[in-house]
């Protein structure tokens, strides 16, 4: 099998949407660990879930079958993403109880009813209680990824309470893609991937990232090591298939140095 990754920005393919279809029947399809490994066969560098407390698309045996999967392929990642002040540090612990493996969890500000992720997380409001948590997925042997907004003065402080990484929430770039607000929202988040890595974090990205607005981004902003990617993946993938779909966009992580 492949591990070989060409790309210089990861890319790592969220399954919720996948399993979203799924549970609106009782017939296990489409599958999470199908969808998993044409995605890593693919080119993948990792699999990303967000498991909520209502499980309304990925579920607690998802996480662990992904878990268990993903030992089979040396190299590629496990994120797992969600609020750590509902069900995710269980989550993990979990896993690590099994001896599967989760390399990276992604700490993310989101009510339980939340349609999706919206904002990141506050400072100095936050670090109080976001840095025991830290430390708690730190013993467990993870590395801590914050969901933040394009902030470049929060970056600092994201370091300070113990984040390894920062994912930098993409919704106003995809929003203002094609608009003549395009370039200062690149502007902006260059800035906020600049600060984070004079602070010594690490530069993950997501939410509404796809085909037509994800080179630009990896181009302009500097030092991008992963970014997550599903809403728009997967809707591709129904027209193109996984492969065709992972390729693509593997395609526009191919930047020239």
């Amino acid at each position: 099998m492949n591990t070989a990754h060409p790309t210089r920005t990861a890319l790592s393919v969220n399954l919720n949407k996948v399993a979203l279809v799924r549970n609106t029947r009782h017939l296990g399809i489409p599958s999470v660990t199908r969808a998993a490994i044409l995605c890593l066969q693919a080119g993948a560098s990792g699999i990303t879930v967000h498991p909520r407390p209502d499980a309304r698309h990925i579920r607690d045996q998802d996480v662990r079958d992904l878990a268990a999967l993903l030992q089979d392929w040396p190299g590629r990642e496990f994120n797992v993403e969600g609020n750590p002040f509902h069900n995710l540090m269980d989550c993990v612990a979990d896993l690590r109880a099994r001896n599967l493996p989760v390399h990276q969890v992604t700490f993310v500000p989101d009510g339980e009813g939340q349609f999706t992720s919206d904002h990141g997380w506050s400072f100095p409001a936050d670090a109080a209680r976001l840095g025991p948590l830290i430390a708690q997925a730190h013993a467990l042997g993870l590395r801590v990824s914050l969901f933040m907004d394009a902030e470049p003065s929060a970056m600092q402080a994201a370091k300070d309470v113990g984040a390894d990484r920062v994912e930098l929430y993409t919704e106003p770039y995809a929003a203002a893609w094609g608009t003549p607000g395009q370039g200062a929202q690149l502007q902006r988040f260059a800035a906020a991937a600049q600060a984070a890595l004079a602070a010594g974090l690490g530069v993950n990205a997501g939410h509404d990232l796809n085909r037509d607005n994800l080179a630009a981004f990896v181009q302009q902003v500097p030092g991008v090591s992963e970014v997550s990617i599903g809403h728009a993946l997967i809707a591709d993938a129904l027209e193109l298939g996984y492969a065709a779909t992972v390729e693509a966009y593997i395609e526009c992580l191919r930047v020239k140095p």
